[in-house]
């Protein structure tokens, strides 16, 4: 399980790195959604790539018979990503990321609680609510 832990956390250094990456693309392209359309189309290529080196291609005729809402999520990491776009160079790097924690933490603790999106109930416990509150902290630390 450390090995999952650990390709999050990396996961979340692409994270961070990919704002101010995006920032420097949109610069040269002259705003914002053509970055963040560009950075959508170089992850796709790669995903489908990497989908059909597994063998995997022949899902993608299934797509017509999924539920129309589980296709929002490509709407929300297009949100997430021109917002980390424009965002990047008026807040930082830091704050960008610590905001973007705080509104998943946010989310998460909805989502867990109502069993939303088809996941599992848990329970919002006061320290998680403390961490969302020290996260919070750190927003604000952020841009002292």
């Amino acid at each position: 399980m450390w090995w999952i832990l650990a390709a999050v956390v990396l996961g979340g250094t692409a994270i961070a790195m990919q704002a101010p990456i995006n920032a420097a693309l949109a610069r040269e392209l002259g705003g914002p959604v053509p970055a963040a359309a560009v950075s959508f189309a170089v992850g796709f290529v790669v995903l489908l790539v990497i989908a059909l080196a597994q063998g995997k291609g022949a899902v993608f005729l299934d797509l017509p018979k999924v539920p129309a809402w589980t296709l929002l999520g490509g709407c929300l990491g297009a949100w997430y990503v021109l917002t980390a776009v424009w965002g990047v160079s008026h807040l930082g790097v830091l704050t960008l990321v610590s905001a973007l924690i705080l509104g998943q933490m946010t989310a998460a603790m909805v989502i867990d609680a109502t069993g939303a999106l088809g996941v599992a109930v848990r329970e919002v416990t006061p320290t998680r609510i403390a961490a969302a509150g020290l996260v919070l902290a750190g927003v604000i630390l952020s841009r002292a």
